[in-house]
């Protein structure tokens, strides 16, 4: 990780209310816990994504979270790292994953987009997939119920308590990645589901 030059990290999810308790926005909601607890309050929109700034200790931060719906989030994420002239390794995606159980992080140093739609279009836009991701386990859908429909499901009211308790523990392992890097966080946050 390049220390003089800003993180960026980027939250995967949908704009618009109606998408914003959605199990595919975990993404977004981590980028807005990060941001409460930097006390950040800084936002633009650059990069068809909202910005939001901010300084933790020593580093400067960019949480992201791309406005373009998330199969072309690639566009936010290629046009930030350009703008500030970044090297992939100082860059990290936060996403849903289905092949996680609710609850299970999985910090990584890169790979396939797993069937992730929005990581997909990163890797595409980028050439590469060797870049950091933060995988949020939202858990199979029930059933035979079509993923794509599963994903776009707000989480149950039942989930909120574990939810928020998951999003502290996310924004734990981000600051993690921050300061003592990817593989710190990996030996410390990547396991079992903690609820």
């Amino acid at each position: 990780m390049n220390d003089h030059l800003p993180l960026l990290i980027i939250g995967l999810g949908n704009p618009g209310r109606e998408y914003k308790e959605n199990r595919h926005n975990i993404g977004f909601m981590l980028v807005d816990r990060l941001a409460v607890r930097l006390d950040a309050r800084s936002m633009k929109v650059q990069s068809k994504a909202i910005v939001i700034s901010s300084q933790w200790e020593e580093c400067k931060l960019i949480l992201a979270k791309p406005q373009t719906y998330m199969n072309l989030a690639g566009i936010s994420v290629q046009g930030l790292l350009h703008f500030y002239k970044l090297p992939l390794e100082n860059l990290l995606v936060a996403h849903d994953d289905l092949d996680l159980p609710f609850g299970t992080l999985r910090i990584r140093p890169g790979g396939g987009p797993g069937g992730q739609k929005g990581v997909g279009d990163i890797i595409n836009r980028l050439g590469t997939q060797d870049f950091s991701r933060l995988r949020i386990g939202i858990d199979r859908p029930p059933g035979r119920m079509d993923a794509s429909h599963y994903v776009l499901q707000d989480f149950p009211a039942s989930d909120l308590i574990a939810l928020s308790q998951i999003l502290d523990r996310a924004a734990d392992s981000v600051f993690t990645w921050i300061k003592e890097g990817l593989d710190s966080a990996m030996n410390k946050f990547n396991g079992s589901p903690i609820i």
